[in-house]
């Protein structure tokens, strides 16, 4: 009977590690697919109303190769942002993705330096001023480091909110399931770093590691302050990043009801992050019965994708459309592009190649794969001429052969993390029929997309196309899963 017993130990043994091993895989799963399916919280993915568009303003960061080859950029972006900031008097909001010093060897400007000094200056300036600055946990790499930044600010009164990108759905559900098994509920250590720091000095945690894997994030990159007795927005592609400092970006300023809406969806993560904040100010009025031309829409998350979808779908023969894009990956905006080519709309699109990427190269992926796509359709293509920074922009403009024109512009690549209700995310949308934004937007692009006056903003197609199936079939399989950084 001993002899027995011990014949049939190891069988239960084994018997109870793949009982066990089928209950982990059982509990992955469904903490994937809840990870995955969970909605997004309360007044996000909003579609604001149309609104008149007051003090609109176009603004742009370009660096390119001037005529005699030399290295220039042109910045006004961050310019105006600290104006506005240096002029309120009640209220400033800020929400941006990157707000740190991380890979700033080769920056061109010290952005979060200077931004850090404008709040605090405005702090001074008005010790009533309420500040509130939202941004990302990656800035303190989800608390393996320390901000001496933020520090600063919150001991100047500035009230700092990092946003609880946990109350997202998971954009990478395969690794989200395991990480609520493993790790979500271990603490983080700023000093107990013992790994080498992927992007700063100080080494970090490998919790730090894991939480970076989930790839959620608060995307976005806003503004709202007070001036006067009206109120200012400002939605953007630039981040108060050293590194970020020589990107190609632009944002669009503008003033009145739509700069409420604008703060009610700051609100909102305020919210969906527990800070005690906000219940106190104004709300935006209700709409207005009759059309404004030109008018200007509040976007944010899934909204965003759903206007870009309506805007190439409703595009006929005749229309002119034109892109700029640091991400493109998004299948249906894919799709939908070769359809309104198909129907006789002329498309142009520039890209950034995804070659710079903080003092590192990448692949190539996923533009020159979408750009292949888009290519074997007949779409005309051109590259961002990059020598280190970022072609960053996220925009598109529609231009109707009726006149009547439409621009989307802001935080949102084209990408399914961007698009699909995952990445927090703020872009603008301006319809109208004569405006002097319309104009900017369109020498903007036109001078990138010609070289304008024999400086090389960008390069042909040709120059970085890339058909390669084993990168192509990659790249489908990184946007369709969420194993992916863009």
């Amino acid at each position: 009977m001993d002899a027995l017993a011990r014949l049939n130990r190891p069988r239960r043994h084994r018997g109870l590690c793949r009982t066990l091993a089928l209950i982990c895989l059982l509990l992955w799963i469904a903490l994937a697919l809840y990870q995955a399916l969970r909605p997004l919280p309360p007044g996000m993915s909003v579609t604001g109303p149309l609104r008149p568009a007051d003090d609109l303003a176009l603004l742009t960061d370009q660096t390119y190769r001037s005529a005699d080859g030399e290295p220039a950029s042109e910045q006004q972006i961050f310019d105006e942002v600290f104006r506005l900031i240096g002029q309120a008097r009640k209220l400033i909001v800020i929400d941006m993705f990157l707000f740190n010093e991380f890979a700033a060897e080769n920056s061109y400007r010290p952005l979060t330096a200077q931004m850090t000094e404008a709040l605090i200056a405005a702090r001074q300036a008005q010790p009533n001023i309420e500040i509130v600055l939202i941004t990302d946990p990656f800035n303190h790499l989800y608390g393996g480091l320390r901000s001496a930044h933020f520090e600063r600010l919150a001991e100047s009164g500035v009230q700092v909110v990092y946003t609880d990108v946990s109350r997202l759905p998971a954009s990478n559900p395969v690794w989200s399931g395991v990480w609520m098994l493993c790790c979500s509920w271990v603490g983080n250590n700023p000093d107990g770093g013992w790994l080498p720091n992927p992007v700063a000095d100080k080494d970090v945690t490998l919790r730090s590691y894991l939480h970076l894997l989930n790839f959620r994030a608060n995307h976005r990159k806003t503004l709202v302050v007070d001036q006067g007795d009206d109120w200012v927005g400002l939605v953007t592609s630039g981040n108060p990043q050293d590194a970020s400092s020589r990107h190609s970006n632009n944002a669009l300023r503008f003033s009145g009801a739509a700069a409420l809406d604008l703060l009610q969806t700051e609100r909102a993560v305020l919210a969906m992050s527990g800070a005690a904040t906000g219940a106190d100010w104004p709300q935006p009025p209700e709409p207005r019965t009759e059309s404004a031309d030109p008018a200007i829409q509040i976007l944010t998350e899934g909204a965003i994708r759903d206007a870009l979808l309506e805007m190439i779908d409703s595009s006929a023969r005749g229309d002119r459309l034109d892109m700029e894009v640091f991400y493109l990956s998004h299948r249906p905006v894919i799709n939908a592009l070769i359809r309104a080519h198909e129907r006789g709309v002329t498309i142009r699109a520039v890209l950034d190649p995804n070659r710079d990427a903080f003092g590192r190269e990448k692949n190539g992926i996923p533009n020159r794969q979408a750009a292949w796509d888009l290519h074997k359709a007949g779409i005309d293509l051109r590259w961002c001429f990059t020598q280190g920074e970022q072609c960053h922009r996220k925009w598109i403009r529609l231009e109707r052969a009726d006149g009547r024109a439409e621009l989307i512009s802001g935080s949102a690549n084209f990408t399914r993390r961007n698009l699909d209700d995952l990445n927090l995310e703020t872009s603008v949308r301006i319809v109208a029929t004569q405006h002097p934004i319309l104009d900017s937007s369109r020498e903007s692009f036109e001078r990138v997309w010609s070289n304008a006056e024999g400086a090389t903003y960008s390069l042909p197609y040709e120059d970085f196309a890339d058909h390669s199936w084993a990168r192509y079939g990659l790249y489908r399989l990184m946007e369709a899963t969420g194993m992916s950084t863009f």
